[in-house]
């Protein structure tokens, strides 16, 4: 398995190991220590399933020794250690910078927490086991944040990398990893990258929509339903073909049980004729192509690959013995990618849905099979020469080296729903910033249109985008399977996520590079703020926006459902009303089905393709959207390449500086690799919530005329510059920037759609409007509904 050797570093630096008989300490930075202890005195040095780069600059520290021990200290942490096995007693490290935070060996963590392997059978967060249908509430792993200022990663019971290629189990020991970062959340982060690995970049079209379904299509119900969505004008940059592109069904008895189908690696013609021509029409519709499999049963001899795979595991195919999936051996593991694999993909496949759900054990202890699927499936998807990238459940620290996590068989329901943005938002806390969720659920609960609206709503600003369903024939995502106010929604999001690709890619970028997570939750940049950890559902969304989900469901009065939203200091803009807000306090916000609360910073710019015309492909667009709020100044690169190279280099990258300043809104010479992006490019800037003005629009200097239009119920003012080389400057400058909002009606919009008395809304209607009197204090005055007066109060 050397070809899957991967550049690791894990031996650190000699002056930071403080060493004994049994013992060895390192100091890796000045907040993050290696504890090791071993009775025979061997340590590892070798990278680990977990932890691939020890080689930390040296850091300045003080080691000092007395009759209880030694005492290493560092300018953020005090270490104290009596040199014997470790011990409650004998091991603790203080934190500096936040009184009173001293963490002591073994002692329960009360961190921030982490994620979670699956959420199979999880209703919110409670599973529910098989057969008798107890409720267990799960447990989320560690995360490296905590408000103590402290956490540990424990690393003793993890794999080694060994030079071939391969894992092999340590000698026992233990290995633990001190985080005492006091609250400074994203410098834990990156160093936490640096430890266990970068987050890899993704390929383009993985940002996209996905259409996914456990049903048995045949090729041609599967082609007309995506004409179907070319037709609404839905654009998908992913297929999903769940586990009936096998044969599931039409094997012989011998293989009876109801675990017969489950694996399969032999397209079953009756659906699918020619699988080649099938995924050929995918990829000419600029859809990428992924296959679930579940591996868990080998290759039996019905697979037409059976003789093939037999021969090269030195079985005879005539004596039908079954080939063992065998994780443990890499001499299976080579054939199972070289034979199985490779010939599927040569025919079309992109990537791998790995749908393994058989638990953690192996013939080799310690080796959890889906830790070894996810690292060997990421590293071999290289091999066509595009960017890697696999699709399965989380196993364990360090996973987020292998993008797309698929996070199981969600259940449909309030409970459910509402529990995936915390649990996506405390995954940025163990670095997994990619989950992928199945959007409206995948089994049980009951049909919901509103439920549905809510769930795609997150969905688009989630980290990836993927409708999924049972073959439960009532359970389809189809957005025309809804009401009309749930169908309208559908299409206006999924719309509105392919549109935002080249912001979500540049924010990807930052993911890979930068140590910046595209979600972040409302604590990393208000850490000392209580009420940053009030709002678990809330985060931010790349460097641009904040996104507060709904996940409840609305008011039968107010026709509006309620979502506690904080509000950092500054000038808040609604993404989809234009409604501003003051920040620096925390807020019911209240929506009605179509939209939930997204809301841009003061300054931000957010590109976009422009959709007006059109498009399933994920390529770099030669006509954009840029939303700009100019309540302060602000500045945003974009960042493009060709969205599937297979290495991360700079001379990849294009970019382009966006700016806005003072009035003048800029868009800078593209630099860089020129190739990727268009000559030419039209651009639609959009400014928010302001008052209408005169533009002057310059090309390298020069005034050219442009069409302008002011949408006056969402005060936006639209100013479209024709197609224009991208090696010029182009800079659009307002003569008056006004910020405002059309707050009357918004206030209007919340009486009319409130289920009350007719004079009852008048009243509070000509008391709002009378100037001469407190509104705030009127409405907190007047007899009525606590929701609607809750809406109203958000306004006024």
């Amino acid at each position: 398995m050397k070809r899957y050797h991967f550049q690791t570093n894990g031996k650190s630096k000699a002056e930071s190991v403080i060493k004994g008989d049994k013992y060895r300490i390192t100091v890796l930075t000045p907040s993050l220590v290696r504890l090791e202890y071993s009775e025979t005195g061997d340590f590892e040095d070798r990278a680990t399933q977990s932890v691939v780069n020890r080689d930390f600059s040296a850091c300045e520290y003080n080691v000092t020794k007395n009759e209880n021990g030694l005492v290493i200290e560092t300018e953020a942490l005090v270490l104290t250690y009596d040199e014997k096995p470790f011990s409650e007693n004998g091991l603790n490290i203080k934190v500096k910078e936040i009184e009173g935070a001293v963490w002591h060996y073994g002692q329960k963590l009360n961190d921030l927490k982490g994620t979670y392997r699956t959420l199979d059978r999880v209703d919110g967060d409670i599973y529910i086991t098989r057969g008798d249908h107890q409720e267990i509430k799960i447990e989320l792993g560690t995360g490296i944040m905590s408000r103590e200022g402290f956490s540990v990663i424990d690393d003793s019971a993890s794999m080694a990398l060994t030079d071939e290629g391969w894992v092999e189990p340590r000698k026992a020991g233990t290995d633990l990893y001190f985080f005492g970062y006091g609250h400074r959340f994203l410098e834990a982060l990156s160093d936490f990258y640096h430890l266990c690995g970068k987050t890899p970049l993704l390929p383009r079209y993985a940002l996209g929509n996905w259409w996914s379904r456990y049903y048995r299509y045949t090729e041609q119900e599967y082609m007309t339903l995506m004409n179907r969505f070319e037709s609404e004008k839905l654009p998908f940059s992913v297929a999903v073909i769940d586990m009936d592109w096998h044969l599931v069904d039409d094997v012989d008895p011998k293989y009876g049980g109801g675990k017969r189908g489950w694996t399969g690696y032999t397209w079953n013609r009756k659906f699918f004729p020619d699988p080649k021509r099938f995924m050929k029409w995918l990829h000419d519709k600029n859809m990428k192509v992924t296959l679930n499999v579940h591996p868990a049963d080998g290759v039996r001899d019905f697979e037409e690959i059976y003789p093939k795979m037999a021969k090269a595991v030195g079985i005879d195919p005539a004596t039908e013995q079954a080939v063992e999936f065998d994780p443990s051996s890499p001499e299976f593991m080579k054939v199972y990618f070289d034979v199985l694999c490779h010939d599927l993909e040569k025919e079309g496949v992109d990537f791998w849905w790995i749908d393994w759900q058989q638990g953690t054990n192996s013939k080799m202890e310690g080796l959890d099979p889906l830790w070894i699927l996810n690292h060997f499936h990421y590293l071999d998807s290289a091999w066509k020469g595009t960017r890697p990238m696999t699709f399965s459940r989380y196993a364990g620290v360090g996973s987020h080296r292998y993008p797309i996590g698929f996070s199981g068989d969600t259940t449909i329901t309030w409970k459910s729903l509402a529990y995936q943005p915390y649990f996506t938002n405390t995954a940025s806390n163990i670095g997994y910033g990619w989950w992928s969720h199945d959007i409206g659920g995948h089994m049980w609960g009951e049909r919901d249109d509103e439920m549905m609206a809510r769930w795609v709503q997150y969905g688009v600003f989630s980290p990836i985008n993927r409708l999924h369903s049972s073959n439960n024939p009532f359970s389809g995502k189809e957005p025309w399977r809804y009401n009309d106010t749930t169908r309208n929604v559908m299409n206006k999001y999924l719309r509105l996520r392919h549109a935002m690709i080249p912001y979500l890619y540049t924010m990807n970028r930052l993911a890979s590079r930068n140590d910046l997570p595209l979600i972040q939750p409302m604590y990393y940049a208000e850490p000392e703020l209580e009420a940053a950890y009030n709002v678990p559902n809330e985060y931010y969304f790349g460097t641009e926006l904040i996104v507060s989900p709904v996940t409840s469901q609305i008011d039968s009065v107010s026709k509006a459902a309620k979502v506690a939203t904080w509000l950092p200091k500054g000038l808040w803009c609604d993404m989809f009303s234009g409604t501003v807000y003051e920040g620096g306090k925390m807020t019911d916000l209240w929506r009605t089905v179509d939209d939930i609360p997204v809301l841009m910073k003061a300054g931000a710019i957010v590109p976009m393709t422009d959709m007006s015309e059109y498009s399933n492909t994920v390529k770099n667009p030669d006509a954009l959207d840029v939303l700009v709020f100019p309540a302060a100044n602000g500045s945003f690169t974009l960042w493009e390449d060709e969205g599937d190279t297979p290495e991360d280099k700079d001379e990849n990258w294009a970019s382009t500086a966006l700016a806005y300043e003072n009035g003048t809104f800029t868009v800078g010479k593209a630099s860089g690799n020129l190739s990727v992006i268009p000559e030419k490019r039209s651009w639609n800037v959009v400014f928010c919530s302001v008052e209408g003005s005169d533009v002057t629009v310059t090309v390298d200097g020069k005034a050219i005329s442009v069409d302008t239009c002011y949408d006056e119920d969402l005060k936006r003012l639209t100013v479209k510059i024709p197609a224009t080389e991208v090696t010029k400057q182009i800079a659009v400058s307002l003569a008056e920037v006004t910020v405002t909002d059309n707050r009357k009606q918004r206030i209007y919009d919340v009486l009319e759609r409130a289920q009350m008395n007719y004079d009852q809304k008048h009243r509070i209607w000509n008391q709002i409007c009378d100037a001469e009197i407190d509104s705030v204090a009127a409405v907190n005055e007047i007899e009525m509904d606590d929701a609607v007066r809750s809406c109203l109060l958000e306004l006024i």
